[in-house]
């Protein structure tokens, strides 16, 4: 999953000082307002207090506004340079606090963290809602957008992208109805706040205890250890502790032999802060889908949905939907397939039940071993995080050309860090890359990407990005390095697929830098990589057995090969019921409180959602949609993306997956773009047609 710290909606506050702007200095002591002597201008962590956070935003505020206030002012009629060039370099002061407030509110939330972000994310709406409702800005801007003579397509794409952005912000509202969506927008993020912090929270609070070790038969060692090492540092030793983390929760329901275990295992992640307590998320979606519809009505649309999708390739609901049903009647068809083997294996090993939600990964797991004598256990020691992270770097510097060097002195907001010096073909440096691979208490779940500083080209001054990858991946323990599942290894190789399209842009402006583009083209690039994971020719690369080092067996990898489109129907079922009820959530116009499991259930019959089966994730928990609306109405895209990902790499089967003249193409239509150009016509650069379906449904086997 790809984050966008500071979206166009903050103004792009990623930017330089503009205007002639100085650098405050009343508090030359604070790390945040005085130029980064580190290399690279890493952000300063081991300097960087608590107590610099506030006052430095303040004063990154202050500076903002300057510029702005500068821009507005400026007696020269409006142009490109003067209003749209000086608007996208805007807001570096502001920017340089504000990026590691988002960054670490999120992968590293201690207490003191989550009170900065209590008290910085209203600031922050604050100023971009001021910015964005600026009559005399947005003048200026209109000015600009309507005499676009002259400029070129990535400029004429800059001018359209503020305008649009202003627009979609208040801009053409009366000064009673900016007032309106100042509060609006205020609420919304104090909402969504909470919405995050209750699920962290509860994650953190809820515990599986384990005190009989026959309960654990099943389980892999490293789960056991895991499990007993959580269970020591919450003062239960010799017993063992599950979480909902994505490693302690998938391993119980995928190995536990005990069915109680399971159970309680997916009751716990099903009742995520959903329990009627003080981190229950009902109110908190109520209250956040009853100001976006008053949101959407107040600019003109009539639900949400429709104001999220006018922005993006996909335009209308309908068209996404469209998509989606084209996909979600061959899954569910494969579901009733998929439950007819675990039934069959089942009842042949002693099971006198029907298959339940808590069953699917433990009988998908045994069905899979059955059919093609591979799984998880098999595979682990292969996959050491270690050497698929080897691996994902000898893919990039094949198709094209980067190097990694660990910089082990680097600054690091957290021990947990690794931070690498990338340099292209000819040695030159061109991005920091970080990656943050463990859970922990003061991270939440998931994986993503972003960046800690941007891009950018402007008048021959290029500044290099900073990126990072975090992820929520098996840890190491003292007897066992981390040893990763097939599902792990494909997080690891989707979430560079984002970090890559950030450091080799070489786009001119911030607006249009890396990942800033249309919100259901940003997931290509990453799950485009997914591809290379599961590659025979990769695979002999970087799977290795962590003992021996032998390189994964020919049989091992035909294994994988035959198994790629098992248990697709479930995976497939997951991901499209979530974009549809994510749809179904946002197409309603809110007037009173809704039951929000009762909604769901309704979606589920009207969708006929095979019973086996829950959303990917249920709405208390939809992070994607309620902690911010980056992803809402938008989960759908990674469906959209998915038809560009499997047809474009056809073109790389076709031809060789280290082909050179194919990751040329990719490289320069898609990965060094940014938003420089409509992204279906950089699409159609690189591969040459329009997407269709049939590519995806024949690699899920749904076809």
């Amino acid at each position: 999953m790809h984050k966008l710290l500071l979206t166009l909606s903050a103004v792009c506050a990623v930017t330089l000082l503009a205007n002639g702007a100085k650098t405050m200095n009343k508090t030359s002591q604070n790390p945040f307002l005085a130029p980064y002597t580190t290399k690279y201008e890493i952000p300063p962590f081991q300097k960087i207090h608590y107590a610099d956070y506030i006052p430095a935003l303040k004063e990154g505020i202050a500076a903002h506004k300057a510029e702005i206030d500068a821009i507005v002012n400026n007696p020269a009629a409006p142009t490109f340079d003067n209003t749209i060039l000086a608007l996208d370099c805007s807001g570096k002061q502001l920017n340089k606090v504000a990026i590691i407030i988002y960054a670490l509110s999120e992968s590293d939330n201690t207490p003191e963290m989550n009170a900065i972000t209590k008290e910085a994310f209203p600031m922050l709406s604050s100023d971009a809602d001021a910015i964005s409702m600026n009559e005399g800005l947005f003048k200026r801007i209109k000015a600009v957008y309507d005499n676009q003579s002259g400029l070129n397509t990535a400029q004429k794409r800059l001018v359209d992208k503020f305008y649009k952005s202003f627009v979609r912000n208040g801009a053409l509202l009366n000064p009673a109805q900016k007032e309106t969506l100042k509060s609006i927008n205020l609420k919304l993020s104090d909402l969504e706040l909470s919405f995050s912090n209750n699920v962290l929270d509860d994650t953190n609070n809820w515990k599986l205890v384990v005190d009989n070790k026959d309960e654990l038969a099943g389980l892999p060692q490293s789960a056991i250890d895991n499990a007993a090492a959580e269970a020591k540092s919450a003062g239960m030793e010799g017993k063992w502790v599950f979480t909902l983390h994505a490693p302690s929760r998938l391993a119980v329901l995928t190995y536990a032999d005990n069915r109680g275990l399971r159970e309680r295992m997916y009751e716990g992640y099903m009742n995520l802060a959903s329990k009627g307590d003080k981190y229950d998320n009902s109110k908190n979606i109520n209250d956040i889908l009853t100001l976006r519809t008053q949101k959407a009505q107040l600019l003109g649309f009539d639900s949400f949905a429709d104001y999220q999708l006018d922005n993006v390739m996909a335009k209308t609901v309908k068209n996404a939907e469209n998509l989606l049903y084209q996909i979600w009647n061959p899954a569910i068809a494969k579901v009733k397939e998929e439950v007819a083997d675990m039934q069959k294996y089942a009842d042949a090993h002693g099971g006198n039940f029907k298959i339940a939600p808590w069953d699917y990964y433990y009988y998908a797991d045994k069905v899979k071993k059955e059919k093609f004598d591979v799984n998880d256990d098999v595979l682990r020691p292969y996959f050491k995080l270690e050497n698929v992270r080897a691996g994902i770097f000898y893919m990039a510097n094949k198709l094209y050309g980067i190097t990694f060097t660990e910089m082990p002195n680097a600054p690091k907001y957290n021990p947990e860090v690794t931070v690498y010096d990338v340099k292209d073909a000819q040695g030159k440096h061109i991005a920091v890359y970080m990656t943050d691979y463990y859970p922990r208490p003061t991270k939440v779940q998931g994986a993503w990407m972003s960046e800690m500083k941007p891009a950018s080209n402007i008048n021959g001054k290029e500044e290099r990005p900073i990126i990072f990858n975090v992820a929520n991946l098996t840890k190491p323990t003292k007897e066992m390095p981390s040893l990763l599942t097939i599902d792990e290894v494909q997080t690891m190789f989707h979430e560079f697929g984002h970090a890559l399209q950030g450091m080799l842009t070489k786009a001119t402006y911030y607006g249009q830098e890396g990942t800033n583009v249309d919100r259901d083209f940003v997931e290509f690039p990453s799950q485009m990589d997914e591809h290379w994971a599961t590659e025979p020719e990769l695979l002999k690369i970087y799977a290795k057995h962590y003992k021996t080092g032998e390189v994964i067996p020919d049989s091992l990898i035909q294994k994988i090969q035959k198994s790629m489109t098992f248990n697709q129907g479930f995976i497939t079922t997951e991901l499209v019921g979530a974009a549809l009820l994510d749809l179904e959530w946002h197409k309603v116009n809110y007037c009173k409180d809704i039951n929000v499991k009762a909604f769901e259930k309704s979606v589920a019959n009207r969708l006929n959602l095979p019973k086996e089966i829950q959303f990917r994730y249920r709405s208390p928990y939809f992070k994607h949609i309620f902690g911010s609306d980056q992803y809402a109405s938008g989960y759908y895209t990674y469906l959209w993306a998915q038809v560009l990902d499997c047809d474009g790499f056809e073109l790389f089967k076709e031809k060789g997956i280290f082909n050179h003249d194919v990751a040329k193409a990719y490289l320069e239509n898609v990965l060094e773009q940014g938003d420089g150009q409509d992204p279906m016509v950089l699409y159609k650069n690189f591969r040459g047609h329009t997407p269709s379906t049939d590519a995806l449904l024949k690699m899920r086997g749904l076809k």
